[in-house]
């Protein structure tokens, strides 16, 4: 649960609900290309305060309950609406997460930052144009919003508007976010474009704001690993998983920078450990074949 200030409307602090990390697939360079393969979820830690930890409590049906009563009580404040909203969302209950913060918006039209949670609640429930319109709304509402940008971008990147995305996200950090899901974000697209140094940058610039979080380490291990930096690339990786064991992706990408060191049997450690934690996980499935066939990176490598 995060709270946005906003030195020109605030008549009070209102919750904002903050969007977990999304990971795209993104080619290398090299022998390396193809092979930087992840998978497409949410992640149990979001880039805003706190982490799994503390979203479990905000989500959890304790509070749940208690936000009931506070509206129960007083079924006329809207941000009582708002805050029970961020808990359904938090807890993945996503059509009464998308209720309560219509009847915030119901109660308080101006409440900007209701528009932004409900646009966050329909875009994970898919409907994209619809989250959409509410960024817009809260952005015509308080055009300094950096939360929406931020939020809008995303729903860009995801549908592959790409220079859209960057222009929102390039607005977020103009009014000097401090949220750092615009530098990460901003990153995977610049990833994705084979701008591995601007990438770098923004996925460390992600990491000094929050360096909890393992998938700006994951990230930037990615574009290091893709500049044939495997040792960068293998500190990264191992931060991504001592933040988070469970981490599948970043177990994966540990066993290519093994690999492309040619530490076969430490590669062969990671990719079972990710496919321990995913068993689907194609980049560890891919790995094993290679080395059990001998055509590793490192040999494919000096071909070229």
């Amino acid at each position: 649960m995060v709270e946005s200030d906003d030195a020109e409307r605030q008549p009070r602090k209102k919750t904002v609900l903050r969007p977990d990390l999304k990971n795209r697939t993104f080619a290398g360079r090299s022998a390396i290309a193809g092979l930087l393969l992840f998978v497409a979820a949410c992640t149990p830690d979001s880039l805003g305060v706190g982490g799994a930890t503390d979203r479990e409590v905000v989500g959890s049906p304790a509070n749940i309950a208690s936000l009931s009563e506070v509206i129960k009580s007083n079924p006329k404040d809207p941000e009582s609406y708002n805050m029970r909203g961020t808990a359904f969302g938090e807890a993945g209950k996503l059509s009464r997460a998308t209720e309560d913060f219509t009847n915030a918006i119901a109660l308080d039209p101006s409440f900007y930052q209701a528009y932004a949670n409900r646009g966050l609640a329909l875009g994970r429930l898919g409907r994209l144009e619809d989250a959409r319109k509410d960024y817009n709304k809260a952005l015509q509402l308080q055009p300094n919003f950096d939360i929406a940008y931020i939020g809008r971008g995303d729903l860009y990147r995801e549908s592959g508007q790409l220079s859209a995305a960057l222009n929102d996200y390039n607005r977020a950090i103009q009014l000097n976010s401090t949220d750092p899901r615009a530098y990460h974000n901003r990153g995977l697209i610049y990833q994705g474009q084979g701008q591995y140094r601007f990438a770098i940058d923004d996925f460390s610039t992600a990491i000094g704001l929050n360096n909890k979080a393992p998938e700006p380490y994951n990230a930037r291990g990615i574009s290091y690993l893709a500049l044939n930096d495997s040792t960068n690339a293998l500190d990264d990786f191992t931060t991504a998983v001592a933040r988070d064991p469970s981490y599948a992706e970043g177990w994966a990408n540990q066993g290519l920078a093994y690999e492309q060191k040619g530490n076969l049997n430490k590669a062969r450690s990671s990719y079972n450990k990710a496919l321990g934690k995913q068993s689907g996980n194609a980049t560890a499935r891919e790995g094993l074949r290679r080395i059990n066939t001998g055509k590793t990176i490192q040999q494919q490598n000096a071909f070229q």
